[in-house]
This record gives structure tokens, C-alpha cells and sequence, in this order.
């Protein structure tokens, strides 16, 4: 598939190193696409890196996101799938930017005809893209309204290594609010734990005798 992103930090370039080793064509995406000649990978304009996708990924500040978005325009987004992984933080990472609501959701709003799905939101960049390396199976989650959609964001989880039995899905796109509020409690656990790369396990009931 065509990925496009959008930014160009270590989120959108471990990204693309996995789906692009997975045999996708990606592209980033910048506002100053000639400063950014570091990143392994291919750079353009947001708006070319947004014609150029199948998948566009948001990899932007959860606080700048819409404002990048608005920028592109509804018409050059409209029927392209938005995998969204960001999340609004404030800068010493105490509180959020949507705290009763979801970057997501919002995203659907201003956006109806783009179909929004989220995901891998509650980890870091290194186990978005290398789930096996940790110490066991985890969790990776997804929320949208659109079916088709979650399917193929789905299948790209996969070509990152998620097997079938780690994705669950929540739901609509309100679920994402889930999602997103984890950023805090990822923070204390990163506190905890000295360290970012780790992730969750979504432990269920023993089946009845």
C-alpha cells in the first residue's frame, strides 16, 4: 500500500521503517520537507505526502494535529483511511488536550468523509514495531466507526507483527477517549518502570469448567 505520514519524528520513522521493510511504499510528510534530509526516508509537502497515500498516518502532536489537517483541506482527504496515533499532552505531560473528548473523535467530526481509525496510542515507538521483542504478548487496540477501514488498519498491524489474537477491537470512534486517556497511567508506568518500551495485556476470565 501507499502510507503517507504526517511528521517526520521518531513515531513516523519507526513506522515507516516497519511498514516499508513489510514491502509498502512510504512517504513523510512535512511542512519544510528540505529540512528534514535525515530521516531514512522519502519527504514531501503535506499536501503531495496526502495525494501520494492509500493510509495516511497522523504522527503529529495531538496539540497541532487538526490545525495540520484544516491545512491539507476535507476535499484532499476525503475516502483516504487516517490511522491515528497521536495523543494531546501538555508539555511536562501531566494533562490532556482533550480531556473530555478524544483527538480521534474529533478528527471524525471535522473530517466525516475520511474514515478514522486508532491505534497504538498506548505504547511507545519501539514496541509499535517490534511487538515480539517484548517479554510475552500484548495488546494493541483499535477504534473506528469505519469496518472496512479498521480492516485494513488491521492488516497493516499485522505486517508490524501483531498477530490476530493481540488486536481488539473497541469499537466506534468514541472508544478511542480510552485510548488516549491510557497516556497518563503510560506515564506513571514509564515512571515505575524506568523505561518507555513496554506495553499492556488484556488478561480475560478462565473459561467456565
Amino acid at each position: 500500500m501507499r502510507i503517507g505520514f504526517l511528521g517526520t519524528g521518531h513515531v513516523a520513522r519507526a513506522l515507516a521503517g516497519g511498514w516499508r521493510a513489510a514491502g509498502h511504499d512510504v512517504l513523510l510528510g512535512s511542512r519544510r520537507p528540505a529540512e528534514r534530509t535525515d530521516t531514512g526516508h522519502p519527504v514531501a509537502g503535506l499536501d503531495e505526502t496526502a495525494a501520494h497515500a492509500e493510509v495516511l498516518v497522523n504522527a503529529t502532536p495531538g496539540t497541532v494535529s487538526l490545525e495540520v489537517l484544516r491545512s491539507i483541506g476535507a476535499t484532499a482527504l476525503a475516502g483516504t483511511v487516517l490511522l491515528d496515533v497521536g495523543v494531546g499532552l501538555s508539555d511536562d505531560f501531566t494533562e490532556l488536550s482533550h480531556p473530555n473528548s478524544s483527538l480521534a473523535e474529533q478528527m471524525q467530526e471535522a473530517f466525516p468523509l475520511t474514515p478514522v481509525v486508532k491505534t497504538l496510542c498506548t505504547m511507545d515507538a519501539t514496541a509499535m514495531t517490534a511487538p515480539a521483542a517484548l517479554d510475552g504478548p500484548s495488546t494493541v487496540f483499535l477504534s473506528g466507526d469505519d469496518p472496512e477501514a479498521k480492516r485494513t488498519v488491521a492488516g497493516l498491524l499485522g505486517d508490524l507483527g501483531w498477530p490476530e489474537s493481540s488486536r481488539l477491537d473497541l469499537g466506534g470512534i468514541t472508544t478511542a477517549r480510552g485510548q488516549e486517556h491510557f497516556a497518563l497511567l503510560f506515564m506513571g508506568i514509564a515512571n515505575g518502570l524506568g523505561s518507555h518500551t513496554f506495553n499492556i495485556r488484556v488478561v480475560p476470565a478462565r473459561p467456565a469448567a
